[in-house]
């Protein structure tokens, strides 16, 4: 895909929607700064279109998993909305899902238990 300037605002409605069936809010918020939403939307066309490694399937599971991971409830029914538009199961979802809260709670007992451990470190207990 060619670059978007902020000339091409009105064109920048029509890839979002082409992608997702519909346009996230957060892209409509960032349509009061052009600048930013062009640059925004060149880079996720970019990653998403220019990087033909994964399927589009692929690529929203991926999105469903890591705005489950970091808890944004809009960005989840959106990406679990726009996966189902693609054929995405309920199943290949909750894998998804339950894939990203097992790395989500090693993540969190990690930060928490070598925290704890820096810390007693420091009492000198170990």
């Amino acid at each position: 895909m060619e670059l978007l300037t902020e000339k091409d605002m009105d064109k920048i409605e029509e890839v979002v929607k082409k992608r997702y069936g519909r346009v996230p809010y957060i892209i409509e918020r960032m349509a009061e700064n052009p600048k930013l939403l062009v640059s925004k939307v060149n880079y996720d066309e970019a990653v998403v279109d220019d990087y033909k490694h994964l399927d589009a399937k692929t690529v929203e599971l991926i999105s469903i998993a890591v705005v489950s991971a970091l808890g944004c409830e809009h960005c989840i029914d959106f990406h679990i909305d726009a996966g189902k538009k693609m054929g995405i199961t309920d199943e290949q979802i909750m894998t998804a899902v339950m894939v990203a809260g097992s790395l989500a709670n090693s993540a969190v007992l990690s930060k928490a238990t070598r925290s704890m451990q820096k810390i007693n470190q420091f009492y000198g207990k170990e």
